[in-house]
């Protein structure tokens, strides 16, 4: 509800008039917290149900987390807008990565609450040893995994740390709250696609809705946004293996040239590739990307 009160608020400053009404729709995603997302689909999960209440006309726009989206658009839908990008970075929460390592050398092993083989497979890179357990629910769940004492479901294991999108923090206003937050920055624990980024869409056939919701699209976060869809795409769409790719966009003597980091995994998380790309935009950094983590895993498993 954030993210889409965020956007009412930005379409407002665009056209002062304009009447919001906010429909809510809860997806499978969200009310099936027993399995994993992978289990119940990967991306998408969170966003094809909202995706059909456009479609089918009872909604005109469609908010969603850009990291949740598939790969490609389905037809009839436009992303119209990618509004200004927030924090792409993941967070260690309740932990910091010095007290993880210095736990693991005394021969400890922390368990960490993490939904995302992506992240597992980065961390384990870093901190070969941690233990994992799955992580699902809204934050206010999440957190309390990190409490011994208080009033919770007693099969909710109390873990020593969790793996979360620091955006998710920051916009709840929790991130001053919460007395340990490590960040990781993305040129090593790279983010998933999309994170930190919001995909604004509408029915493709309604112009002048599209025009309006144009209006809040920032064009650098488009750029990066989609240099990392296309990496996802080339992977094959939605694509279950462990990967993440962070892209940046600067300008270079006159053109606009895309940084863009990736990782890409097996899915027993033994073995990770990472490359950076870096290339003007018509010469597709994230597919060049993809095809070249994916040859490279295909040559340390063989």
């Amino acid at each position: 509800m954030w993210q889409a009160n965020h956007v009412a608020q930005l379409l407002c400053q665009v056209e002062p008039e304009l009447d919001v009404i906010m429909v809510p729709s809860d997806t499978f995603a969200d009310l099936d917290l027993e399995r994993s997302i992978a289990e119940l689909g990967g991306k998408g999960a969170f966003s094809k149900e909202i995706q059909q209440v456009v479609v089918a006309g009872h909604a005109d726009i469609a908010v969603h987390s850009a990291k949740d989206l598939q790969a490609l658009t389905p037809q009839g839908l436009t992303v119209a807008a990618y509004p200004k990008r927030g924090d792409a970075r993941d967070a260690l929460v309740g932990i910091t990565l010095e007290q993880l390592t210095d736990r693991l050398a005394a021969g400890d092993q922390p368990t960490l609450a993490s939904g995302s083989n992506r992240r597992r497979a980065l961390l384990l890179d870093r901190c070969p040893g941690a233990a994992f357990t799955d992580l699902r629910g809204n934050i206010a769940t999440r957190l309390a995994r990190l409490e011994a004492t208080g009033d919770k479901p007693a099969d909710l294991t109390v873990v020593d740390g969790l793996i979360m999108a620091a955006v998710a923090l920051e916009r709840l206003g929790l991130d001053t709250e919460i007395g340990v937050i490590d960040h990781l920055e993305p040129d090593w624990f790279v983010p998933q696609v999309g994170q930190g980024a919001l995909a604004v869409e509408t029915r493709t056939d309604n112009r002048e809705l599209r025009a309006l919701v144009a209006a809040i699209d920032d064009p650098l976060t488009r750029l990066a946004v989609e240099a990392e869809r296309s990496f996802l795409a080339e992977l094959g769409g939605d694509c279950t293996l462990p990967a993440g790719a962070h892209a940046t966009v600067a300008a270079v003597d006159r053109r606009v040239e895309i940084t863009i980091r990736g990782v890409l995994a097996d899915p027993d998380l033994a073995h990770l590739q990472r490359h950076t790309e870096v290339g003007p935009v018509d010469s597709e950094p994230g597919r060049v990307l993809a095809r070249t983590l994916r040859k490279a895993l295909e040559a340390a498993t063989s």
